[in-house]
């Protein structure tokens, strides 16, 4: 009971900043953030590594900001003054291993930081109102029906895939990493992110192919980044990443499934649905050099 009121109540405030956007979604992402990087530490800590949590906060509240202020331009910018700053940490107060102690806190930013952000560049696709993508009943831009369209798919991959599993899993999917997932509970999770994507799709316009990618996309990266969290995990020798969240572990328990889909998910409505034109210049220009 306690994790079903804490998943009703977490997905509801979710949900509603989805759909407002701004202030609401910032703050919601950076407040998951701040704790899921609390709690890579902790677990990078029971490796034996020592990333700086200063240094990595530093980096996810700079990233942060371009993510509100949409300057998608200036990340690489960003992740090369916080790189070198986790460098020159080392340098005057690092402790060894210096090596990991790098590598570490710059997966910390990345991993903990840029990708969740990804989250709002969704959002705020087709933020000018000339877009044609809009969902019907409210008639705002694309961006939001693309994060509900993700938000939803997600959840029912994560509940497929654990039906599917305890009820027809016969063949490990990962039997080192999470002994528990399956072959047969992966393809009903798919099945499942297909079918809600074709609902959602079909809600805000989307067509009927885009949203066969997304579901598949959605599915194979949500999966992958369950995978990856608790490939971490298992490395360091704990069973959750923290407590915070009564009946569901840690935040990076609850958002592991979104790291790798939402920056994926973003490409791709932004790059193949979004813009296509973009894609048409790319084809374009290796047919030239042919």
């Amino acid at each position: 009971m306690t994790r079903i009121i804490t998943g009703f109540v977490l997905g509801v405030i979710v949900l509603l900043s989805l759909i407002a956007g701004g202030w609401a979604l910032f703050l919601l992402t950076l407040l998951f953030i701040i704790f899921a990087t609390k709690e890579y530490v902790i677990i990078l800590k029971h490796k034996g590594f020592y990333p700086s949590l200063k240094v990595i906060l530093f980096a996810d509240a700079f990233l942060a900001v371009l993510a509100y202020l949409n300057k998608f331009n200036m990340l690489s910018f960003a992740i090369t003054i916080c790189s070198i700053s986790t460098f020159m940490w080392v340098l005057f107060k690092g402790r060894q291993p210096y090596i990991a102690n790098v590598a570490t806190t710059i997966l910390g930013f990345i991993y903990g930081g840029l990708f969740p952000l990804y989250l709002i560049f969704l959002r705020d696709i087709g933020s000018a109102p000339t877009y044609s993508y809009m969902l019907k009943s409210t008639g705002d831009c694309v961006g939001q029906g693309f994060v509900i369209l993700l938000f939803f798919s997600v959840l029912v991959t994560d509940v497929g895939c654990y039906y599917f599993g305890c009820n027809f899993g016969r063949h490990k999917l990962a039997p080192i990493i999470s002994p528990n997932k399956t072959i047969e509970g992966s393809i009903g999770g798919t099945a499942c992110a297909v079918a809600v994507s074709f609902i959602i799709g079909y809600i805000i316009h989307l067509a009927w192919y885009h949203c066969v990618i997304a579901g598949i996309l959605i599915a194979i990266f949500s999966q992958i980044g369950d995978l990856c969290e608790s490939l971490i995990k298992r490395d360091a020798g704990v069973k959750d990443s923290g407590s915070t969240l009564p009946g569901h572990g840690g935040f990076l328990d609850r958002t592991d499934s979104y790291v790798f889909t939402l920056p994926v998910l973003y490409y791709y409505f932004q790059y193949v649905v979004h813009n296509p034109n973009t894609i048409r210049s790319i084809c374009d220009f290796f047919k030239g050099l042919w």
